[in-house]
């Protein structure tokens, strides 16, 4: 089984300022659905979910629990734990991180344990900040082959307000040896999905709205495992406390 370990991004070379040690942060988020990359991953319904993050040196670690509701998604699963560990690097105006991630689901039906492994490039520029990044999950049985996930991401503060815009769009790939199975995180073959929202921030508390969505027919019937079903546009709402 692979523990969902998220390895966030931390510097290759160490930059002392930017990479001192700090003290552990900590949030709690709810929103009315889990979705990830356009996907529900709690059967359309509200979820709650809490994460920590520490950076020692070059290196941070995260951990993220969420709760999924008997996710049809992942063979009934009730929550799914994310951990992390990752190494980031200056390179003139970027920021590169080098990452792996492992994601562990508790009361699924069947073993859905699976890993990933990835980076991504960011620029910052005054209140814009673009990343683009790809995350390979490479063939497993519980994801029934493999998985190729390439994104873009910008978010633009709003000068002067509590605002901020966001914008992505993603696109999954890979390879198939069990459908059913690879219906998980690809429930009609390669697809897109994009999302397009605003935050608002004052002081630990952030609410968000996002619109969400992908090119997947959700009029298809759901498998036993995919949830074809919770694929389609939606408008999510979310709040969000750090510590």
């Amino acid at each position: 089984m692979i523990g969902r370990i998220v390895l966030s991004a931390a510097s290759l070379l160490p930059v002392a300022a930017a990479h001192a040690q700090s003290l552990p942060s900590a949030g709690v988020e709810a929103t009315i659905d889990e979705r990830r990359r356009g996907l529900s991953w709690s059967e359309g319904r509200a979820s709650a979910s809490g994460d920590v993050a520490v950076t020692l040196g070059a290196m941070e670690l995260d951990a993220r629990v969420a709760a999924l509701r008997g996710s049809v998604r992942h063979d009934g699963a009730d929550a799914v734990a994310d951990l992390g560990a990752a190494f980031v690097t200056g390179v003139g105006p970027f920021q590169l991180r080098a990452r792996a991630i492992g994601h562990v689901f508790a009361g699924a039906g069947s073993a859905m344990d699976y890993g990933e492994i990835g980076g991504d490039a960011r620029y910052t520029l005054g209140p814009v900040e673009l990343t683009a990044g790809a995350l390979y999950a490479p063939p497993q049985d519980a994801i029934g082959g493999s998985n190729l996930y390439l994104s873009g991401l910008a978010l633009v503060g709003i000068p002067a307000t509590p605002f901020t815009v966001v914008g992505g769009v993603g696109r999954s790939s890979g390879t198939v040896d069990d459908p059913a199975r690879a219906g998980r995180l690809r429930p009609g073959g390669t697809y897109t999905d994009w999302r397009l929202g605003v935050e608002h921030t004052t002081g630990p508390l952030t609410l968000a709205l996002d619109y969400v969505g992908t090119d997947l027919n959700a009029d298809r019937p759901a498998r036993a495992i995919g949830d074809r079903g919770n694929s389609g546009d939606r408008v999510l709402a979310r709040a969000r406390v750090t510590f």
